[in-house]
C-alpha cells in the first residue's frame, strides 16, 4: 500500500494493478482473464479512513472501459467480476469458496485490495485486472497444484500483455483529458 501511495504523491494519475487469482465460476475457462469491477475486502484491515472511502468502488469504470475496449479490438476474451481478496498465503478451503461464491466473488486472491484502496484514496485513478489461473478448491474435486497455477500464467502472459500494451493508450487519452 505504500507503494501505492507513493506513486501517486509522485503525481501517478491512473495505475493499472494486476494479479493472479482462483477463479469461482466452473464455466469459466483456466486460465482467463477478468477486469475487477470491485472487490469483497476479506482481509479485515483497510489502508483507508472513512473520509478516503466517499466513492462506492476504488475502480475507475472510465479506465476499465478503456480496457474492455481493447480487449475487444484484440478479440482477447476478458470477463468482469468481483475479486475477494483474503490474507493468504494459502489456497481457500472449499467451505472459503462456498462462502466467497455466495457472497457474489468471481475470483479470490491475496493482494490488489489493499493497493486499490490505498492508490484511489491518495487521488489516483484505478483499474485492476485478474489472469484466474486456477479453480478454487472443491470446485474440481482435484488437489490444488501450484505447478498448475504457474503454467496457467505462461499459457496466458502473451494475451495479458497484449491487452495491457493494446489499453495503455486508450487510458492515457482518458488521463489526459
Amino acid at each position: 500500500t505504500r507503494c501505492a501511495r507513493a506513486l501517486a504523491s509522485l503525481g501517478v494519475h491512473g495505475i493499472v494493478l494486476t494479479n493472479a487469482a482462483g477463479g469461482l465460476d466452473a464455466e469459466r475457462p483456466v486460465p482467463s482473464l477478468m477486469r475487477i469491477e470491485d472487490h469483497i475486502n476479506g482481509q479485515g484491515v483497510s489502508p483507508a479512513s472513512e473520509e478516503d472511502m466517499a466513492w462506492a468502488t476504488p475502480y475507475d469504470s472510465d479506465l476499465g472501459a478503456a480496457i474492455d475496449r481493447a480487449a475487444e479490438e484484440e478479440s482477447i476474451d476478458l470477463y468482469r467480476g468481483v475479486y475477494a481478496g483474503l490474507m493468504g498465503p494459502t489456497y481457500e478451503t472449499p467451505a472459503e469458496i462456498r462462502m466467497l461464491r455466495w457472497m457474489g466473488a468471481d475470483a479470490v486472491g491475496m493482494s490488489t485490495v489493499a493497493e486499490a484502496i490505498a492508490a484511489s484514496a491518495a487521488g489516483a485513478r484505478v483499474a485492476a485486472v485478474s489472469c484466474i489461473s486456477n479453480l478454487g478448491a472443491g470446485i474440481t474435486g482435484e488437489k490444488l497444484n501450484h505447478e498448475e497455477v504457474v503454467e496457467a500464467g505462461k499459457e496466458i502472459a502473451d494475451r495479458f500483455c497484449s491487452l495491457l500494451e493494446h489499453a495503455v493508450p486508450h487510458m492515457a487519452a482518458i488521463l489526459d483529458e
